[in-house]
């Protein structure tokens, strides 16, 4: 499976909700990746012996495919996208719609999402990422995905005869150990923000359901069939889809009692009632 790095702001933000970019990652990213045929990596799932800030520029680098969330400008974001656009390596710019345009980027195609991470416009929106992804990949060399491109420069190239030195190495790691520290204290002294996000309540599951389906299983889903949705109830399939490059997402109309839902069945929850 080809790989995607992942390039966007991981701490918490002042102006977001706790854990507001994890969400975003695991519900709309993460799965777009899956979707379109690749291997999502974030910077902090790299675990490595080696020194974490040169294990994350080779990924940078050296990953097939990147996305880059330009949400809240974070400055480390725009850093690593430079890296990876002076390679001229495909990268897909993505951003929420409450974060403006930056004036020295805007000219690129971006997507935007949003942030509030809607169940109901979620799932069309892993979708649509995903086909941007695939798109994004096979259209590498004849599109213009970088300012090297636009300006007609040579990319950076690797030298494989150089390598960093441990005391280069050494200064990196601890760079990328104090911005942690200083992260840390500066969420610590923030002032507590009251979450305005109220906790979906659970809908109660009826006897005649089956466990959580596989992915495999939800496969085989077809038209006739009755599901359970874990947040609008019994439902039954009037019509599916499979979607993504390798065909491995479903997709379908739905009808509930609170009318007709399309929803990508490979990403929720599913059970099918007997």
């Amino acid at each position: 499976m080809k790989e995607c790095f992942i390039i966007m702001p991981i701490s918490n933000n002042e102006n977001y909700d706790k854990g507001h970019f994890d969400r975003v990652y695991n519900h709309l990213i993460k799965p777009a990746c899956e979707i379109a045929g690749f291997k999502p990596t974030r910077a902090d799932e790299i675990i490595n012996t080696n020194y974490i800030a040169i294990d994350i520029i080779k990924r940078i680098i050296k990953s097939d495919m990147a996305i880059c969330d330009l949400s809240s400008q974070n400055p480390n974001v725009l850093y690593e996208l430079g890296i990876r656009q002076a390679f001229n390596k495909p990268v897909t710019l993505i951003k929420d719609k409450a974060t403006k345009r930056i004036f020295d980027i805007q000219g690129f195609r971006d997507f935007e999402y949003d942030e509030n991470l809607r169940i109901d416009n979620v799932e069309c929106e892993i979708e649509s990422l995903s086909e941007l992804i695939q798109n994004t990949y096979e259209s590498q060399g004849t599109e213009i995905n970088s300012l090297t491109t636009l300006l007609s420069l040579s990319p950076a190239k690797l030298d494989k005869n150089k390598q960093i030195s441990a005391e280069s190495e050494l200064i990196l790691n601890t760079l990328s150990v104090l911005e942690k520290k200083i992260s840390n204290i500066e969420n610590s002294n923030r002032h507590n923000k009251i979450s305005s996000n109220v906790e979906e309540s659970q809908l109660q599951i009826p006897d005649n359901v089956s466990e959580i389906l596989t992915r495999q299983e939800i496969l085989k889903l077809k038209i006739g069939d009755r599901i359970f949705h874990p947040k609008f109830g019994e439902g039954q399939i009037l019509n599916t889809e499979l979607i993504g490059s390798k065909k491995q997402a479903l997709k379908g109309d739905i009808q509930f009692n609170v009318g007709i839902k399309r929803i990508i069945l490979s990403l929720i929850k599913v059970r099918k009632i007997l």
